[in-house]
């Protein structure tokens, strides 16, 4: 008989939702290659000399002025101006796609589930590459407090980056799998399980 593809698996959703937990659990209880599109995005910002070109060249001259990226003057930047957030998005999002890509393809001849978490799953266009999408969601005031806690960003900073997501019930609408993460750990965990009994069970 012939074995089983594995899935491909997405988790999206809003910044400071959840989706690097949901991930880690998720990976850990079906077995899967994980993949952390954030993680990818900070490596090659820090490690990779063509983006860091393009990066001088397009987004501003000083983005590196201390050798390395420098994050707040590239976020004020890309959340004021979306013209330099287009463009930050055409250097960095090809190179990460072909990264998991490449994870994915790794996954599959090995006969495992890959996850990959990436925020901006639907706003790429991704979504055909995956067999099964989860999104992680929670309400607006949770993503604030959880944004300014984690980041230590102001709230008018973490209101502008919310604002710049495509709205939460849009990618409700195209996802298969809804996991709320208003709650706790243990709420959590619950869902996760659930999805994962399902993807062994499918």
């Amino acid at each position: 008989t012939p074995s089983v593809p594995m899935s491909i698996l997405g988790i999206t959703g809003g910044i400071a939702s959840g989706k690097s937990i949901c991930r880690d659990l998720l990976a850990e209880r079906i077995g899967a290659i994980a993949f952390d599109a954030d993680t990818c995005v900070s490596e090659l910002l820090e490690e990779d000399a063509t983006v860091r070109e393009q990066i001088l060249e397009r987004i501003h001259p000083d983005a590196y002025a201390s050798g390395k990226a420098n994050r707040a003057l590239l976020r004020e930047l890309i959340y004021g101006d979306v013209h330099k957030k287009r463009a930050l998005e055409e250097i960095l999002h090809p190179v990460v796609r072909g990264r998991w890509l490449a994870e994915a393809q790794k996954a599959k001849l090995a006969g495992k589930f890959f996850v990959a978490d990436i925020p901006l799953l639907f706003e790429t266009g991704a979504e055909a590459q995956f067999d099964r999408i989860i999104t992680v969601g929670c309400s607006v005031e949770t993503q604030l407090a959880r944004l300014c806690a984690r980041d230590a960003s102001s709230p008018e900073m973490s209101k502008k980056i919310i604002a710049s997501q495509m709205p939460l019930d849009i990618k409700i609408s195209k996802t298969h799998h809804l996991i709320w993460n208003d709650g706790s750990l243990d709420a959590l965990t619950a869902q996760v399980e659930l999805v994962a009994r399902y993807l062994h069970d499918d």
